[in-house]
């Protein structure tokens, strides 16, 4: 087309402003402007490619946690492999530079992955096919939507491995699921994988040292498939005796994720966010993680280290006899692990207690835990020491005397655990329908992590195998069942539904019970059941012990409350004993005044308890003094949870329910203090050296319920015969009384703790001069 000569004209004087102009022309912003960007994750270019630039753009929502923000903003990202984050920030509220974000406008936020996905990853020879994205505030408080965020990407330079065919053949005899050592050169790792409807994975292969962490379609990694066992099964040869080798398995569907899993029965994990933790002083072993692992790994040795005991023929005591502690080697000593516990088992010893309840010790998730999340029933948790310290602190407790009972938690599994994250459902983060060893959700109220199913006998075989391991490999004299009352199927919504009789739960403790005396006939059994008396009485007659709560009765005393106008006989101390009604099978409660679960006595006292009792020390120790006095006095097992005996003050919600608590051994050396240690101490003596008091054929009367405060409490223990006998008086009152007490017989009675002293005891009936907070203990031998 041509144009006029005047169009041309005008258009000449443009023309050569815009030639002669200092400035170049700008085009206009691809960027989309934030009108245009859509709310939550958007990313350029949409196809993503690892080798190419990526800019990650963040709109928050009105309902987003980041919705008028205006601190800074961080990515937090990871290539997915395997179904896991790696080459993620360091941690959570890792505030690198390279991680910000830039805010681009009033809640949009961008970050440029450059110069390449992969280089910024620095994610070398892994394939990059999927990344994982969150996006935080600052200090990892909020979270700009709450799941996380996937983006594909393509990657043209390296491709993941391709699981060959399925190979079949027979599993070899003789072998268990697990890590089976066949000799110092050889293993062979068998992995169960049928779910409920018999169905299986497409393909299992393992990787680990000994295959330089490669994935092969060879015998060096690919698993054999036996149909009729139900397994995958694998074995390695030319292996050294005198190495550890870190494994794992590889797993997984066709079309998804492959599935990394260390093995449900090693002895040794680990954990590549937790062990670096790990003071060299409390595991001074190898802790290295290999540069092929995605998350946590197991580690095998074909010729593990052997243990002599010292002790070898050590009697469990009778449970008449039981006085058990409590302990959480975290908040035992300043160390928190094995070294400082063993430090102070000559102070247990002197105590008198003669047995140590260990809360749970199994690998748990991370390193500060009670210990009731476990992920491994085979493997003892790094963060109090190594295998060989768990065995010589076994060993030097049972040198003073002293039991130790294993704390075991078979309700639960986090999903951590292999079997869970076997069979897992991604979108609901829980335990798949078709799992085999755990139900979707737990069918009573008190569960925690993913619970597992005891119907089934994949279950009750693997804590059959555990309970025998633990006691043949650590020389362990029983166990507490944590929450032994989930063992059930039955649904409840509330404790009262939850705890009716259920005769399949009865069956399957028994059933456990039955395995442990097997191997170790004077092993305790011990239950945290809380169920109804028809069940506790029947699982007693079976011989196992039920734990009896009166934490609440005994810290209403500490306080000096004898009722409360909910609950007018809440001070009653009667159900400490066995035969109270209803009664029970002799020595089958473990009663204890304070335990990990409850708050401490001392801490109610302070926070609760009226003057003197909240202000002055020397009358709270006193008053525990005398809960003590009418506690171990009582035929039965006893349980002291850890520092009862000094007054332990910190509440249990201090620093959260299950954080770490204040270590007190300072107050040992506070006068009023160390006398209620020493009055625990000569109580405690009193069930040792006088054990035939505490036989179920001595008789106990006493006088203990809301209505025997202002003029006393009282107790009588008689052995078998009467052959010995011992009254206790108490004044849980803040003034002194005299009381009117009631003597078996006449004739020279001894102040037990006092022992010079002596009662002229001329009627049946005498008034006896009590302090103040304060109790006597006569006795008709001497002590």
């Amino acid at each position: 087309m041509k144009y006029p000569v005047k169009t041309f004209l005008y258009l000449l004087p443009l023309l050569f402003v815009l030639s002669c102009g200092d400035d170049p022309v700008i085009p206009p912003d691809t960027e989309p402007k934030p009108s245009t960007i859509k709310e939550g994750v958007s990313w350029s270019p949409e196809a993503a490619d690892a080798d190419k630039e990526l800019t990650i753009t963040f709109k928050a929502a009105s309902t987003s946690p980041l919705f008028g923000y205006m601190g800074d903003v961080y990515l937090y990202a990871g290539v997915i492999s395997e179904g896991q984050w790696i080459f993620q920030p360091s941690s959570w509220t890792d505030n690198n530079t390279k991680y910000k974000m830039t805010k681009v406008a009033t809640n949009v936020w961008n970050i440029k992955l450059s110069s390449s996905i992969r280089h910024w990853f620095g994610s070398g020879t892994t394939p990059v096919t999927k990344l994982g994205i969150i996006v935080r505030s600052s200090d990892g408080t909020k979270k700009g939507i709450n799941n996380d965020f996937f983006i594909p990407v393509t990657d043209g330079m390296y491709k993941p491995f391709q699981p060959g065919a399925v190979k079949t053949e027979t599993l070899p005899a003789g072998v268990r699921h697990g890590i089976n050592i066949v000799n110092n050169s050889t293993v062979t790792l068998v992995l169960y994988d049928k779910d409920k409807s018999g169905a299986r994975k497409d393909f299992a292969h393992v990787i680990g040292d000994f295959n330089n962490w490669t994935l092969t379609n060879d015998e060096k990694s690919q698993m054999f498939r036996d149909e009729t066992a139900g397994v995958w099964w694998i074995t390695l040869t030319g292996l050294d005796a005198k190495k550890e080798y870190a494994f794992q398995y590889y797993v997984g569907k066709t079309g998804a994720d492959p599935i990394r899993l260390a093995d449900a029965y090693s002895r040794k994990i680990l954990d590549p966010s937790n062990d670096q933790y790990i003071p060299s002083s409390t595991y001074p072993e190898n802790k290295t993680y290999p540069s092929g692992g995605i998350g946590v790994v197991s580690v095998f040795n074909t010729r593990p280290d052997t243990y002599s005991w010292k002790v070898s023929d050590f009697r469990t005591p009778a449970p008449e006899n039981l006085v058990v502690y409590e302990m959480l080697f975290r908040d035992f000593t300043a160390t928190g692990d094995i070294n400082g516990a063993m430090a102070k088992l000559d102070y247990l010893q002197s105590l008198g207690v003669n047995a140590i309840e260990l809360m749970p010790v199994q690998e748990f998730d991370g390193n500060d835990s009670w210990g009731y999340n476990p992920a491994f029933f085979f493997a003892m948790d790094k963060a109090y020491g190594t295998d060989r310290m768990y065995k010589e602190f076994i060993d030097a407790c049972h040198q003073r005397g002293i039991a130790v009972i294993l704390d075991v938690v078979y309700n639960h599994a986090t999903g951590a655990n292999p079997f869970a994250k076997m069979w897992w459902d991604t979108a609901n983060n829980r335990t798949a329908a078709n799992n085999p060893y755990f139900n979707v959700t737990a069918p009573h109220p008190f569960s925690v992590f993913h619970d597992f199913n005891h119907s089934n006998q994949l279950v009750r075989d693997f804590v059959k195998r555990n309970l025998e391991f633990l006691l043949e490999e650590y020389n362990v004299d029983g166990f507490r069942f944590d929450l032994s009352k989930g063992f059930t199927q039955k649904q409840s919504s509330d404790d009262g539904v939850f705890r009716i009789y259920d005769p399949n739960r009865i069956s399957y403790l028994k059933e456990y019970h039955s395995v442990i005396k097997a191997k170790k006939p004077d092993a305790l059994v011990i239950l945290e059941h809380f169920a109804d008396d028809r069940e506790e009485t029947e699982l007693g007659n079976a011989g196992m012990m039920v734990w009896r709560n009166m934490n609440d009765a005994y810290c209403q005393t500490a306080m000096g409350y004898p009722i409360d106008q909910n609950n007018p006989n809440r001070s009653d101390f009667s159900r400490t004993y066995y035969n109270a009604n209803p009664p029970r099978p002799a020595n089958s409660l473990v009663s204890y005044m304070e335990s990990h679960d409850e708050e401490r006595a001392a801490f109610k006292q302070v926070a609760f308890a009226q003057t003197p009792l909240h202000s002055d020390l020397t009358a709270r120790m006193n008053q525990l003094a005398t809960n003590a006095a009418f506690f171990f006095p009582v035929p039965g097992p006893k349980m002291v949870w850890q520092f009862g005996e000094l007054g332990y003050d910190v509440s249990i919600d201090e620093n959260g329910r299950t954080g770490k608590k204040p270590i007190k051994w300072d107050y040992y050396d506070v006068s009023q203090r160390k006398a209620l240690h020493d009055t625990y101490a000569k109580l405690i003596n009193l069930r040792k050296n006088h054990s035939e008091l505490f036989t179920s054929t001595a008789t106990l009367n006493w006088k203990v319920s809301a209505s025997d405060w202002t003029g006393g409490r009282f107790l009588t223990l008689s052995s078998f015969g009467n052959s010995k006998q011992i009254v206790v008086v108490g004044n849980f009152t803040n003034t002194a009384m005299n009381a009117s007490t009631t003597f078996p017989k006449t004739g020279t009675w001894y102040n037990y703790m006092n022992s010079p002293e002596t009662l002229n005891v001329t009627s049946s009936t005498m008034n006896i001069a009590i302090p103040a907070n304060s109790f006597r203990i006569y006795s008709t031998f001497a002590p």
